[in-house]
């Protein structure tokens, strides 16, 4: 369990002679403060963490980090000086003030994560990491203690957070390693020292800050050129991207392959499409041949069970192990689908998108059966790809929908290159409220409605008023 003498070593190389009191959570949010937390205050451009600490320390925060001084009527011991070689035993709870508290942060998770004996699995990747973390976690849940990260912690706050919940008994850890520019992967491999990394693809997700492509595809190399010497050390690699194949060159793990290729170690054939049942395919490994059907929706699902596969397998479970974490309901995938009352059938895609994400939605869209409508808003964050990237969005949307409806600015574009590829029920709204304005008359039984697009488009709301206003409709009549 960790301590707050732990933190204190990590922060001066000074144990103090008591291990004081356990820290049970770690938050920078003081409204998610639980008895026993430690508290990181972060100055922000809006909020600042420092403005909170009394409030954490009175809902039961144990330690607290600031880099500055507080109202908080708790002991402060001050790290920006020397300190004597002996720490005498501290009244707690305890602010310790050092000179960056992100940092700080930092240094207490590492220090953490190397006294503690344990497999680390890192995922990265420009689409479907998220939901591969949360597949590789229940696969390898099947036999070890395993830690995810929750939600979206997968940066350098995140992630160091998620290394603070790490426990003596846990086995494996499971990590998302998101990317925005070069060297925040390094960062993240420094802090949690990964043995394995899996690598999802390369597209144009955060080229507005990351750049082109080239530079998103090295950013991601960081993780397996961070791995260590093979045998502890694997790489698994997506061989059908021609971004993520060559990374084999850059690592010295044992490279182990996945795809739909043959040539791949792990691969997969046979794919088939079972609308809500989810997807059949037949895994090949060595001399196993397996006929496999899982809950997840869509044909580029396939990839992500792939992944999850290729991680038990490395890590040593039997094929029975892996099917059955292949098979949990447990793991939360985006992608859902929604009856509606009224006989609609509802995808909720609306937490983000990509176009290499938006594509795979759109095809999942084309083996429904039923008058497909899809609703697509903006892509954020493409920078020099967001003319290109949506056109290509408009034109699989022409091949797989009926009907398309855009929201966004940027939608426009999804629009027109829709219009340019033959498609004639196309229409473009501003806003998420005009969309909900315009769908809720128009669905009926039979309809399939597909919602997607980036956070900041707020395509929940869609999905939620959907499912509300449907429900009331659905009352009123009966």
């Amino acid at each position: 369990m960790l301590r707050t003498a732990d933190v204190l070593e990590a922060l001066s190389g000074v144990r103090p002679s008591l291990a004081g009191l356990e820290i049970r959570s770690a938050t920078v949010d003081s409204r998610q403060v639980t008895p026993g937390a430690l508290f990181v205050a972060l100055p922000g451009e809006h909020v600042d963490g420092h403005n909170f600490v009394d409030q954490a320390f009175q809902r039961g925060a144990h330690l607290a980090l600031v880099q500055k001084e507080t109202a908080a009527a708790v002991n402060t011991l001050d790290l920006t000086g020397s300190l004597p070689a002996e720490l005498p035993p501290l009244d707690e709870p305890l602010c310790l003030r050092v000179e960056n508290s992100l940092e700080a942060l930092q240094k207490a998770a590492a220090f953490w994560r190397q006294k503690l004996d344990l497999r680390v699995v890192g995922i990265t990747g420009s689409v479907g990491k998220s939901t591969t973390k949360e597949l590789v976690a229940e696969v390898l849940g099947q036999r070890y203690r395993t830690l995810k990260n929750p939600g979206n912690y997968n940066n350098e706050i995140g992630l160091p957070l998620t290394l603070l919940h790490l426990r003596e008994e846990h086995e494996r850890a499971v990590l998302e390693m998101g990317f925005y520019v070069p060297g925040e992967i390094q960062l993240l491999c420094d802090l949690a020292h990964p043995h394995v990394g899996v690598v999802t693809n390369i597209g144009t997700v955060h080229a507005e800050r990351a750049g082109t492509q080239e530079v998103i595809a090295r950013g991601k190399t960081e993780l397996v050129q961070n791995l260590p010497p093979a045998p502890q050390g694997i790489a698994i690699l997506n061989y059908d991207d021609a971004w993520v194949r060559p990374m084999a060159e850059h690592t010295s793990a044992r490279v182990f392959y996945y795809g739909l290729s043959p040539r791949a170690h792990l691969w997969a054939g046979d794919v088939q499409v079972l609308g809500e049942q989810g997807i059949r395919f037949r895994l090949h490994y060595q001399q196993d041949s397996l006929q496999v059907q899982i809950p997840l929706l869509g044909r580029h699902q396939v990839y992500t069970a792939l992944r999850a596969a290729a991680v038990g397998l490395v890590e040593g479970l039997t094929w029975e192990e892996i099917l059955r974490g292949l098979q949990s309901p447990a793991a939360r995938l985006r992608l859902v689908a929604v009856h509606l009352p009224g006989g609609a059938l509802l995808l909720d895609d609306a937490y983000n998108a990509a176009p290499e994400s938006t594509m795979a939605a759109l095809d999942l869209l084309k083996d429904m059966p039923g008058r497909r409508v899809a609703v697509l808003g903006d892509m954020l964050e493409l920078g020099p790809y967001e003319t290109a990237g949506h056109e290509q969005v408009g034109r699989r949307a022409a091949e797989t929908a009926d009907e398309l409806v855009t929201v966004g600015r940027r939608g426009r574009i999804i629009a027109a290159a829709a219009r340019e590829s033959g498609m004639a029920a196309v229409t473009e709204l501003e806003d998420s409220e005009r969309a909900i304005d315009y769908l809720l008359p128009r669905l009926g039984a039979g309809d399939v409605i597909l919602v997607k697009g980036s956070h900041g488009m707020r395509m929940d709301r869609i999905v939620s008023a959907l499912r509300t206003k449907a429900e009331a409709a659905d009352e009123h009549v009966a």
